[in-house]
């Protein structure tokens, strides 16, 4: 048998390829769903989540209202959670898990909050106070669109990133990665050796002996 057909022993620490194929997909799909969630909240709170028309002297005035004049939590969360994204890629061990579970808590947060500005019409009662000059805007007609389950959608794919990250995060790389503690501590130390070696005469190296207790003087003198 020739030496190319010899199969090549496995390292210890090297996972199988099925195993490294799962964590490449986590990876992925992780990333892809953060990113996905993140910006369907935005465009979702963007938009209007409830319309209705209220009663005024001349007949009626149609109202409308965003997903941010009802809620502001979801737009704030799905920042927060594209910013925890990026963050798990940034920090090790112990920082990662939580940035990890940060990033799931907004993705259950924008869930919550979205479902329950799903049939709120608080922000339609007070525009149409504002736009009567009463104290208490009365509102008909409400009707709901579907971008709050649109919000809510976005909000399961962060939690889902969540999820991913905290079940194999700690596979995932890091944006330091490429730098190993021994391949690092060389190349600092190649930087040191490379380093012109400090003049005495310079007034700073002068000062720096005496704060030693040197004497430079008779440093200078031999």
């Amino acid at each position: 048998m020739s030496a190319a057909a010899v199969p090549q022993p496995r390292a210890e620490n090297e996972p199988s390829a099925p195993v490294a194929r799962g964590r490449r997909i986590s990876l992925a799909v992780g990333l892809l769903a953060g990113a996905l969630g993140a910006a369907l909240v935005l465009l979702a709170t963007s938009r209007t989540w409830a319309e209705g028309t209220a009663s005024v002297a001349q007949g009626t005035l149609p109202q409308r209202a965003n997903g941010d004049d009802i809620t502001g939590l979801p737009g704030a969360l799905a920042v927060v959670g594209l910013a925890a994204l990026v963050a798990v890629f940034a920090v090790r061990r112990v920082g990662r898990y939580v940035v990890s579970g940060l990033l799931a808590l907004t993705g259950a947060g924008i869930v919550v909050a979205s479902a329950l500005g799903a049939s709120d019409k608080a922000a339609l009662e007070e525009k149409a106070a504002k736009a009567t000059g009463l104290t208490d805007g009365v509102i008909h007609d409400v009707a709901y669109t579907p971008w709050p389950w649109v919000a809510m959608a976005g909000g399961v794919l962060l939690l889902l990133a969540g999820l991913l990250a905290l079940g194999y995060g700690r596979h995932w790389p890091a944006m330091s990665g490429r730098y190993e503690r021994t391949g690092g501590e060389g190349r600092a130390r190649a930087r040191r050796g490379a380093r012109p070696a400090p003049d005495p005469e310079r007034p700073e190296e002068l000062w720096k002996a005496l704060d030693r207790g040197e004497d430079p003087t008779a440093r200078q003198g031999a």
